[in-house]
């Protein structure tokens, strides 16, 4: 494994690694939780489900960044693993936004479809990086291991 920590099931094949991209990508995914949440209407309701999509959102990002310095596979599976659900939490959360009437389905259409491309892209990593081994069900971190 090399310094870059997540990079190291790609580089091992000899595939380029655009790590620079998925970094860029859940650093704009959450700051634009972040500019969503500003927006948001004051209130109990709003408050709080805001506060746990930015807790979620931003925990994408911190923890890629974790997981791309990873000393070992073990480790970059694990912190590849609270990505995928953070992501897909996000999801809920943006959802809830919507179906409680806070923010209109399209001002959050952009940041759904990215949740949804994060989650199929971290569930193909951690795939990846485990081998290959196994079917990938709607969870890759939750695929129990064979022996």
């Amino acid at each position: 494994m090399n310094a870059e920590g997540g990079r190291w099931n790609a580089e091992q094949q000899g595939k380029p690694v655009p790590s620079r991209d998925l970094r860029e990508r859940t650093k704009a995914f959450a700051l634009g939780v972040i500019r969503l949440v500003q927006d948001l209407p004051r209130g109990r309701v709003a408050d709080v489900i805001g506060h746990q999509l930015l807790r979620a959102r931003t925990s994408v990002a911190a923890n890629y960044r974790s997981a791309r310095r990873a000393r070992s596979g073990r480790e970059f599976l694990a912190k590849m693993g609270i990505v995928e659900e953070e992501a897909d939490e996000s999801s809920f959360w943006l959802e809830l936004l919507v179906e409680a009437r806070l923010v209109k389905s399209e001002r959050v259409l952009e940041l759904q479809n990215e949740a949804g491309q994060l989650v199929a892209i971290t569930v193909a990593s951690i795939h990846t990086a485990r081998g290959g081994r196994g079917s990938v069900p709607r969870s890759a971190f939750r695929v129990p291991r064979s022996s």
